[in-house]
């Protein structure tokens, strides 16, 4: 095929190479939104009218309605997935206009798309403590210290995929230069 006109073969070879959504780019999200959901589900019959949700001490001091409770419980675990999919839909459709060689953003979608997780797990873990609480009057463990840990290993995670990427990326440009 002899191409006439220089923009259509850019607009062929931007097809090809075009990045497709996959539903693994936001798996964690969508994991901790069906966990939410799942919990609110299964605590739902056991829980007062009620719910404690702020302590002092060991002592209860505001309180919520069921509903409104999970209702705050649920709304940012669907706006956290949803976040994640629309970053991962506008990443590859930043994408098509670059080769897979010249970016390092084909590696960074599942990493970028993934990362709403960590609130998601903190928010999950808060509302397991309040149900655990509201349903059998035990509070296992601080959340603090659980959310402390998420996003120090959230953090340290995060910081090794990039240092690794970056040097596999400048690698690459490297090699790309030398041939």
């Amino acid at each position: 095929m002899v191409v006439i006109n220089p923009t259509e073969q850019t607009s062929e070879s931007n097809t090809g190479s075009k990045a497709r959504f996959r539903w693994i780019y936001v798996v964690l999200p969508l994991a901790f939104l069906a966990a939410t959901i799942i919990l609110a589900a299964v605590f739902y019959a056991k829980l007062t009218p009620s719910i404690a949700y702020h302590f002092t001490g060991d002592t209860p001091d505001r309180w919520l309605s069921r509903g409104a409770f999970l209702g705050w419980m649920l709304a940012p675990q669907f706006f956290f997935t949803l976040l994640a999919i629309i970053t991962v839909r506008l990443l590859l459709t930043g994408a098509r206009y670059w080769s897979p060689e010249s970016t390092p953003l084909y590696r960074l979608v599942p990493v970028m798309g993934n990362m709403p997780a960590l609130p998601q797990l903190i928010l999950l873990v808060a509302m397991l403590e309040f149900l655990l609480y509201n349903a059998y009057h035990t509070r296992p463990f601080p959340v603090w210290i659980i959310a402390i840990i998420i996003l120090a290993a959230g953090g340290i995670g995060l910081a090794i995929f990039f240092i690794r990427t970056i040097r596999q990326f400048r690698r690459q440009q490297g090699k790309n230069l030398r041939e």
